[in-house]
């Protein structure tokens, strides 16, 4: 897609049919104008424009040349028209992280549905509806005031639209399955303006596509999900052991996952972690791993499955027990904030190896920032009972998600982080088969070799809907599969 500059009279004539509000560079605030989410956002001189380019991921710094504020889908359907008629870069944005940096651009139109929150509730049916600018929060808060909950991720700041559209992962998986696996239907905007609602009735191949192929086809406006009992209390297991025992937990983990029932979820994670109120003194700047999981179901029986996890060795801290759902989902928003610098990958794991483990053991001892982590998540049930023929998600043959964060604060240590990620990466090649989960997809640098990878004999049914149904690329900023006879595009990530 070729940049081009917005003239002023460009500008002009969108606005006359826009309901929303347009956002140009130089745009400075004024009283009642739009203010960003955070204190970090009211730099340079509290300039309304630079509220809006910025992202949660403090490593991206772009510029687009107009941000489209969405109020409702005839906004969304004006700001595509507008980009494809005069050939701009487009980027959109959701309401959540977008840690691959991709929901801004430079130069082009960033159409921004972070307003766009609704969430509505059907009790009986069990179903929710919710706009693409929701986060998990928003939706959280409003199906457990019916007892219900459909899976999301493990942080409540995350966004639905790119978190569902990459697949999902969260902490309900391996009993409700994947995000994406609720869906019972989405409303999306396609690259020609045209609206269309996409069911297992209606656009059933797109369907498909939307099921973990990413935010590649268009720009989804709503979300219909289907809801399960959960809560308002749940199991929960946080336990915290010795990184010098590292090995022997994850061997204990892997032999607790092979016969857990499928109402059990969990992650571990590695890492010093120095969080001073959570640990002893002479803990907090120590190597440590962590178990993170819960149980969807009765709570009792939730806590005597679990108890095998907190009896692996003797703990650092425990914090399991009964927990409200909502609070659990909350439980990792406070060690993602706002600004700060993210660079994240992952991989599908063949096993949780001996050799694997030695390897993981060694990653997570050398990271170059103390808040960085190497995580392992259980995969399998639900998640490896849904066929490749009902969704495209890529990683339901996997046992376990090889998860690398790196979290840091300065600038000036971009390049070590960066660097330890990579090299973590081309290390555990050798327990994997190169494929990844996209919604920790670092940068998408490896554009069209990592799709292909990911995405296998699947790769190609993904090009035939891409060829349908935005032939010219127009949605190039994402997980990215070229139509059929076009240059490879620019890599980006889905809309979140």
């Amino acid at each position: 897609m070729a940049q081009h500059a917005i003239s002023a009279e460009q500008v002009e004539q969108f606005e006359a049919g826009f309901h929303g509000d347009l956002v140009r560079p130089g745009d400075v605030r004024k009283s009642g104008a739009l203010s960003g989410p955070s204190e970090r956002r009211s730099r340079s001189e509290n300039a309304v424009y630079d509220d809006a380019r910025a992202v949660w991921n403090g490593m991206i710094d772009k510029r687009p040349g107009l941000i489209a504020r969405c109020r409702g889908v005839g906004d969304v359907i004006s700001a595509v028209n507008f980009a494809r008629d005069n050939d701009l870069l487009v980027a959109v944005r959701g309401g959540g992280h977008n840690v691959a940096g991709t929901a801004v651009c430079d130069d082009g139109l960033v159409i921004d549905l972070s307003e766009m929150r609704g969430v509505w509730v059907d009790p009986g049916d069990r179903t929710a509806w919710v706009q693409a600018g929701a986060t998990w929060a928003d939706v959280d808060h409003e199906t457990q005031s019916f007892g219900l909950a459909t899976p999301g991720g493990v942080v409540s700041e995350t966004g639905v639209a790119g978190l569902t559209l990459g697949g999902g992962i969260g902490h309900l998986r391996c009993k409700y399955g994947l995000t994406c696996d609720n869906l019972a239907s989405v409303d999306l905007v396609t690259a020609d303006g045209d609206f269309l609602t996409a069911s297992e009735d209606e656009h059933a191949d797109l369907f498909w596509g939307l099921r973990g192929g990413g935010g590649n086809f268009g720009i989804v406006t709503g979300f219909e999900f289907d809801l399960h009992p959960v809560g308002p209390e749940v199991a929960t297991c946080v336990v915290f052991y010795p990184g010098d025992r590292m090995a022997e937990c994850l061997r204990a983990y892997r032999k607790y996952v092979a016969s857990a029932p499928d109402e059990i979820s969990t992650l571990t994670m590695s890492g010093v972690m120095p969080e001073e109120e959570l640990f002893p003194t002479d803990a907090v700047n120590d190597l440590k791993i962590g178990i993170v999981g819960c149980y969807a179901g009765p709570v009792e029986k939730g806590e005597r499955a679990l108890a095998l996890l907190r009896k692996i060795d003797e703990p650092i801290a425990d914090f399991s027990g009964p927990m409200p759902y909502v609070e659990f989902q909350q439980l990792f928003d406070e060690d993602y904030p706002d600004g700060m610098r993210y660079y994240w990958k992952s991989l599908y794991l063949d096993d949780l190896s001996e050799s694997a483990i030695d390897r993981i053991a060694y990653w997570s001892d050398v990271a170059p920032s103390p808040l960085s982590t190497v995580d392992i998540w259980q995969m399998g049930g639900a998640v490896a009972q849904v066929d490749v023929e009902n969704s495209a998600f890529a990683g339901r043959h996997a046992p376990f998600l090889l998860g690398v964060e790196a979290n840091w604060e300065r600038p000036k240590d971009d390049n070590a982080n960066v660097e330890w990620v990579r090299d973590c990466l081309d290390d555990m090649r050798q327990f994997s088969d190169g494929s990844v989960y996209l919604n920790f997809p670092g940068f998408l640098e490896e554009g069209d070799d990592m799709m292909r990878a990911t995405f296998g004999p699947t790769y190609e049914r993904l090009v035939v809907l891409k060829d349908e149904y935005d032939p010219t690329n127009l949605f190039s900023l994402n997980q990215n599969i070229a139509p059929s006879g076009s240059a490879e595009a620019d890599g980006g990530a889905c809309h979140d």
